[in-house]
């Protein structure tokens, strides 16, 4: 409402003005943000927790563990309480403002608010998102589009975001610690926008010699930068950045000037995700593209995480073509569990390293419309020379050896780790997504019971991983193609069946 403003109290849908729910009047009145006629009041947004769902794997960022692993390898951590949403609740709405109690004391920030609302006058309003102050978890477009306006920040994003208002903010999906997880659309399109710090201004800045472009001119610089970022994938990955190019770390210009290009690679390059899905990019259809980035935020495609809610671990409502009953979800696992053995495949063999997976759960994955398997959040996935450095550490037994899903042995002569991981990313899928399907509720599936009882065998001897650890490497091989060719039988039963 023009001439007016709702602050939120700290509690959930609570909102009121300084004096027991009075409304702060604020002068001069609120233009209007997101093309409407003027102001108005908000919405609670309420947190997964409180709404009984959780957000979709691809929309974590890059956890605490996680960043302790890349940086020093360290050990799994205890289990402890349940992450809580941060205190308070933000209220936002199209065309509206989000306002938000830092303290969360009960005390409504009035005077803070009008002066902001004082200097709204003078700043050019983006037009899709709405705005968010203090600590909250939205895009926080207002500060991104005065610094993509200023030449501080770029993307192919970024023009959409603050000019076009074709990239509109939906719902947050995960805020800790300053690391943002959004769903938005894009251009019609549901996308997911993330980023591992909440201020641009928090990443470490690119430092180049001064004397870098004086000395050698635009090439000169341009060498130096992709030594920086060699050296920044090689940290993150393990991996070598062979050529002379950025490739798809940075393809061609994004707009604004190189000051604000240089600032938003680097941002982008620490953050450990979006190196790895750009690497991945055109070269793996078992991971995500990455669409676009404005700043530090990078968006990539929206897909229904699994959960252990579904009875087949993943949605299948946007699948092509599966028939109602327990054939058709029969047919749909058998067609799902083939694609995470083309995954697994794909991640050992076709690549100059292997690929880890360290957290292996239904929520990490997706499926496409076609059952192919995507990996939507790799925070711990790990090429081979970097899964060999967390794993190589001080030990006084083989528990101390456990990297979340990747393990290694103690060598108690010298209480250190193996470098070279015992069990393997088929074992643990076997054990965290095959048992679901294979070993419990045979009585429901659509197959004869004799290739049920084959496969239930399989899926066993496959999850162990003691003995797989103990078999050479042929029998780890042999189950993998058993299992493939059981499978294989399924399907064909089901599509006599059928007929």
């Amino acid at each position: 409402r023009p001439g007016s403003l709702q602050v939120c109290s700290g509690r959930p849908g609570r909102c009121g003005g300084a004096r027991g729910g009075e409304r702060a009047s604020a002068s001069p009145p609120v233009p209007s943000l997101g093309g409407g006629s003027g102001f108005q009041p908000g919405r609670v947004s309420p947190s997964p927790a409180q709404t009984g769902g959780g957000a979709p794997a691809s929309a974590r960022p890059l956890g605490p563990q996680a960043e302790r692993a890349r940086g020093s390898g360290a050990r799994r951590p205890a289990s402890g309480g349940q992450r809580r949403p941060p205190a308070g609740v933000g209220l936002s709405g199209p065309g509206g403002l989000a306002l938000r109690d830092a303290a969360s004391a009960g005390s409504c920030p009035v005077r803070w608010a009008q002066v902001l609302l004082r200097s709204l006058p003078t700043l050019a309003a983006p037009r899709s998102l709405p705005v968010w102050s203090g600590r909250s978890c939205t895009l926080g477009d207002w500060d991104k589009c005065q610094e993509y306006q200023g030449g501080v920040l770029v993307g192919d994003l970024c023009e959409d975001l603050c000019v076009a208002g074709q990239l509109r903010y939906q719902r947050c999906l995960y805020y800790e610690r300053g690391k943002k997880v959004l769903q938005a659309t894009w251009r019609g399109r549901p996308i997911i926008l993330k980023s591992k710090e909440e201020a641009f201004s928090s990443f470490q800045p690119l430092s180049l010699p001064e004397d870098a472009a004086e000395e050698g001119g635009p090439d000169a610089l341009e060498a130096e930068l992709h030594l920086l970022v060699a050296g920044e994938v090689r940290n993150a990955l393990g991996l070598e950045l062979s050529g002379g190019s950025l490739g798809p770390l940075w393809p061609g210009q994004r707009g604004g000037g190189r000051r604000g290009q240089l600032a938003s690679l680097w941002a982008l390059l620490q953050q450990e995700e979006f190196v790895l899905f750009s690497l991945l990019q055109d070269l793996s259809r078992h991971a995500l593209p990455v669409l676009g980035s404005c700043g530090h935020f990078y968006a990539v495609e929206y897909l229904a995480a699994g959960s252990p809610r579904h009875r087949a671990l993943f949605p299948l409502e946007g699948a092509a073509g599966v028939p109602r009953g327990g054939r058709g979800q029969a047919r749909a696992v058998s067609d799902m569990a083939l694609s995470f053995l083309d995954m697994v495949s794909h991640f050992e063999d076709d690549f100059a390293h292997r690929l880890h997976l360290c957290d292996v759960k239904p929520e990490n994955f997706a499926i496409r419309s076609d059952f192919t398997v995507v990996a939507i959040d790799v925070d711990m996935a790990f090429f081979e020379p970097k899964m060999r450095e967390i794993l190589e550490q001080n030990c006084t037994g083989d528990e101390d050896c456990n990297f979340f899903d990747c393990f290694s042995k103690c060598d108690l002569r010298v209480n250190k780790c193996g470098a070279e991981r015992v069990n393997s990313n088929l074992q643990v899928i076997c054990d965290k997504i095959f048992r679901h399907w294979f070993s419990s509720s045979l009585g429901s599936w659509a197959i004869p019971f004799p290739l049920q009882r084959q496969l239930r065998d399989a899926v066993q001897e496959c999850a162990d991983p003691w003995s797989m650890a103990r078999s050479p490497p042929r029998a780890a091989s042999d189950v993998f193609w058993k299992l493939r060719s059981l499978l294989r039988a399924t399907q064909r039963e089901l599509q006599e069946a059928e007929k």
